[in-house]
């Protein structure tokens, strides 16, 4: 099937199930059931999933754990390495930087880019912070493939502009602001405020 026609939402869905294929270590096989129970989801609604990319299980036994794992990383594109680079080390981007997860999924942040002159040219969990016009040169030398953006809004437009113009078609934007790109770029937009106002909402409504 093709990639337009998979809606949107079971992509994040995968990535539960692998964390739960990952948990389950008391057989070579599960069933839809008992992935069900580990994610929270609905047993039909982890088959249909699934059968967007193909036919994985096997009748009467389920689906051969860690076959279904590897599939699900050749899915979701985590089987490879990935080079990521960072523009903004403030704070939220050198938690960023510090966070381990990214490189155990694949995801290396290889360069980072600020326009602070007293953050340029110093090392932050390995990574020398380079000063942002050279930004550019350095996605197309180190082959960056995605970008994350961690500058203030008034900053961000022109930052992605910037990412997009070099090759990127990946870009993760913690900026909050919703910037203008073409449907040939894959654009996250992760707003934290909103995140966190959502559940002042629903603490002040008394859910």
């Amino acid at each position: 099937m093709s990639r337009k026609k998979i809606p949107s939402i079971v992509i994040p869905r995968l990535s539960f199930y692998y964390r739960a294929l990952l948990e389950s270590r008391g057989s070579d096989f599960i069933s839809s059931e008992e992935l069900a129970k580990l994610t929270g989801f609905n047993a039909a609604q982890i088959r249909k999933d699934l059968t967007y990319f193909g036919q994985f299980g096997i009748p009467s036994k389920g689906y051969k754990i860690e076959d279904l794992k590897q599939k699900i990383l050749n899915i979701l594109g985590t089987d490879r390495k990935w080079n990521v680079g960072l523009v903004g080390v403030g704070n939220l981007g050198s938690a960023l930087l510090s966070y381990r997860g990214f490189a155990k999924q694949g995801f290396e942040i290889i360069s980072a880019f600020d326009n602070d002159l007293r953050k340029i040219g110093k090392k932050l969990e390995g990574v020398e912070v380079q000063d942002i016009s050279e930004l550019s040169q350095t996605v197309k030398e180190k082959n960056i493939q995605i970008g994350i953006v961690a500058v203030p809004a008034i900053a961000a437009q022109e930052v992605i502009n910037t990412l997009i113009k070099a090759g990127v078609r990946a870009i993760l934007n913690f900026a909050p602001i919703r910037p203008q790109v073409s449907n040939k770029v894959e654009l996250l937009n992760i707003d934290l405020s909103i995140e966190v106002e959502r559940l002042a909402f629903f603490l002040r409504r008394g859910r």
